[in-house]
């Protein structure tokens, strides 16, 4: 038993005391990397851990409008109407060639997402209306939102107003000089037009007549 003398006593208490020592560094790490409440334990941020983005719902395309209608698409679109009259249809033919009678106007009067379109049909010879009709977008086809079919006749877009005018002619008028006319102003609301204003007007019989100049007595 020589040599386990005081010194030795010694030698082994501070070996116990590192030892004791490194078995709490010990156990302090694998504390830490078995998921306790060390350094590494962060939450979704975890190295390894997939984090799910919910990806964002696909936003559907508007229904695309259709292009404004030419004037032989507008001449096919009246034919094509089942609200526009047999006869209107009938007497619809071109004056020479492919060239229709037809006046077509573009612009803003339902306030919908696309033009709204004012078809005018007049005579070939005197260039008389004799029927319009104004077409809206439903979708991608247009729709009869307005007609007048008693001549004579003739729309148009004033300000976002439509605006017909029908003239009026006594029993022996001439074509080219009505005794007057009548101007109704309509405006979109509640889905129809409605009538906002009406001003009559009578033209002088005098004025722009080929009645001979009065002679000097």
């Amino acid at each position: 038993m020589r040599g386990l003398g005081p010194r030795a006593g010694r030698t082994i208490k501070a070996g116990s005391a590192a030892g004791t020592a490194l078995a709490a560094v010990a156990l302090l790490l694998t504390a830490c990397s078995t998921g306790g409440s060390g350094a590494r334990d962060e939450g979704p941020g975890n190295r390894g851990e997939t984090v799910m983005t919910p990806s964002p719902s696909p936003t559907p395309s508007a229904e695309s409008a259709p292009s404004p209608p030419s004037t032989l698409e507008a001449v096919k679109l009246v034919k094509g109407d089942p609200k526009v009259s047999r006869t209107v249809k009938r007497d619809l033919k071109p004056c020479v060639a492919d060239e229709y009678p037809v006046d077509v106007s573009y612009g803003n009067l339902t306030g919908g997402s696309a033009s709204d379109v004012v078809v005018n049909i007049m005579t070939c010879g005197d260039a008389v209306g004799t029927s319009t009709y104004v077409y809206r977008t439903e979708g991608k086809k247009y729709e009869n939102v307005f007609q007048d079919e008693e001549p004579p006749v003739y729309a148009e877009i004033d300000r976002g107003d439509l605006v017909v005018t029908k003239q009026l002619y006594a029993e022996d008028d001439p074509v080219s000089y009505p005794s007057g006319e009548v101007v109704i102003t309509y405006e979109w609301a509640a889905n129809h037009f409605r009538e906002t204003d009406r001003i009559r007007n009578h033209y002088s019989s005098a004025a722009g007549s080929d009645a001979p100049a009065p002679t000097e007595n």
